[in-house]
């Protein structure tokens, strides 16, 4: 039997507020889904599951975040 990789249907992304920096990777990679805080530069998350399209642009959000304060998890 030939096993192929699940194609994920949902992400949930999450941050820690208590590692961000304030780089604004994540704002920049993905706006519909990371905004900074006007007070302080810290991330806001937007929308905790993005719709489908966008699965690859939180992705490359993640992996832009200097400290991995985004996770997901997907399902």
């Amino acid at each position: 039997m030939t096993h192929y990789p699940q194609r994920r249907t949902e992400v949930h992304v999450s941050v820690d507020t208590t590692l961000c920096i304030g780089s604004g990777q994540c704002a920049l990679a993905l706006p519909e889904v990371f905004d900074q805080d006007e007070t302080d530069g810290l991330v806001v998350l937007l929308d905790a599951k993005p719709p489908r399209e966008l699965h690859d642009d939180v992705d490359e959000a993640v992996n832009r975040c200097p400290v991995q304060a985004i996770a997901t998890t997907a399902t």
